[in-house]
């Protein structure tokens, strides 16, 4: 009998990406915990958009009522097995995804796992933690703008989470005035950007280089499109994590190749040795998957 034949109910989203993201990440949950397995450290997992825990795909060929279903982000984290995650905490905004979630803790009653039905900015601004005493993984996977930067600046300062960003390209390109006059840009929108950017750098896709700056030490190049967003909002994730900040990336595109996501890594520890070590291991899956 299947999940769905248990009653277990499913979310309805996504396509290939969707898989890639979720391989990603379950990948570098098993590394990281098989690397940590004789640390001292106890190690946590939090999914700050933890959905329903099962996900629900099209069927592949004609018949529309074959269905494909693959376990979700929660439900691969309790999964790991070498060195399974002290604590999980799944954050759900959603009521009716929050009671699946509630489920889903239910039928692992062995487990540390905490289920919150929270707005996920204000449940990480105020999560408090001996944060010595953990080491873990967060991932960040909104459905568009959800993100905002002050939440990325209280994570960075835990000194603990090393962190997935499913950064919204499209959802943020869509916003943007196609007058590339940034003052046209709706009030509402502006703000939104700002939140998310966590100042107005993002009106620079707007900006041109001034001529005498274009091979100088001062020059900044000036990429169009989702391929500047990109690089301004990597300009700031670097400048708040500094070296702890992995420049590849995954691009995330839809089946009619376009971009959707960029899927991002930072490290928690400042520890030297902690930052080669997890930048090596997330390198190496995103170049591999």
């Amino acid at each position: 009998m299947n999940d769905i034949e248990k009653g277990r109910p499913s979310q309805q989203f996504g396509g290939q990406w969707t898989r890639d993201k979720l391989d990603i990440l379950e990948s570098y949950l098993d590394a990281y915990s098989t690397a940590l397995k004789y640390r001292r450290f106890d190690l946590m997992y939090i999914d700050a958009f933890a959905g329903t825990g099962l996900i629900e795909f099209p069927g592949r060929d004609d018949d529309a009522e074959v269905q494909d279903f693959v376990s979700g982000s929660a439900e691969r984290a309790i999964k790991i097995a070498d060195k399974p995650f002290d604590k999980l905490i799944f954050v759900e905004k959603n009521q009716k995804r929050y009671a699946h979630l509630q489920s889903l803790r239910a039928s692992h009653p062995a487990r540390n796992i905490e289920v919150n039905n929270s707005e996920a900015n204000s449940f990480l601004r105020n999560l408090d933690e001996d944060w010595p005493k953990w080491r873990g993984v967060l991932f960040l996977d909104p459905f568009a703008t959800e993100v905002e930067w002050s939440t990325i600046e209280t994570i960075a300062g835990f000194n603990a989470l090393d962190t997935w960003i499913l950064f919204p390209l499209s959802a943020v390109a869509r916003m943007l005035p196609t007058s590339k006059a940034p003052e046209n840009i709706e009030l509402k929108w502006a703000e939104r950007l700002t939140r998310v950017f966590g100042d107005e750098t993002w009106r620079g896709l707007y900006q041109e280089s001034p001529q005498g700056e274009l091979f100088g030490s001062a020059g900044v190049e000036r990429k169009p499109g989702v391929d500047g967003l990109l690089s301004i909002y990597k300009r700031n994730l670097e400048g708040l994590f500094g070296k702890r900040f992995l420049q590849n990336s995954r691009t995330l595109k839809n089946s009619r190749n376009s971009h959707l996501f960029e899927f991002l890594f930072c490290v928690g520890s400042p520890q030297p040795r902690a930052i080669d070590a997890a930048k090596r291991i997330a390198n190496h899956i995103l170049e591999r998957m």
